[in-house]
């Protein structure tokens, strides 16, 4: 007996989904210049027009550097993150993508259980 009907194929949010495609672009553009303490959260999902989805979505860092690694020289680095996760996300929506994204600093956000639990993590046992 399956866990899930056919037709179901994660049991994660639309959200989730694409804060892990962004996530997975910056992990592999950056290697091993930004530590896996790098989060996205998308803060605004929309339809703009039948085949035409607008994502804005914030990459949380927890240092300065590593705010500017992933910004790169120019926003280059960040504009080929965008790309690469944009063209993810039209073939699995297959629809146009407008990818809006945002690179903040959030000092310890891995220290912080109210910040983990809005990033989808489970609680910690105390």
């Amino acid at each position: 007996m399956p866990y899930f009907p056919e037709d179901v194929v994660t049991n994660q949010t639309e959200d989730f989904y694409i804060s892990e495609v962004i996530r997975e672009k910056i992990l592999e553009q950056t290697r091993d210049e930004v530590p896996h303490s790098v989060a996205v959260t998308v803060e605004e999902r929309q339809m703009r027009s039948e085949q035409l989805m607008y994502i804005r979505a914030s990459i949380y860092v927890e240092r300065d550097s590593q705010k500017a690694i992933i910004i790169g020289n120019r926003g280059q680095m960040l504009k080929q993150v965008g790309q690469l996760a944009r063209r993810d996300l039209e073939e699995y929506y297959s629809k146009q993508v407008y990818l809006d994204l945002w690179v903040k600093v959030r000092g310890h956000w891995r220290d912080q259980d109210a910040w983990l639990t809005r990033l989808g993590y489970p609680k910690r046992e105390t």
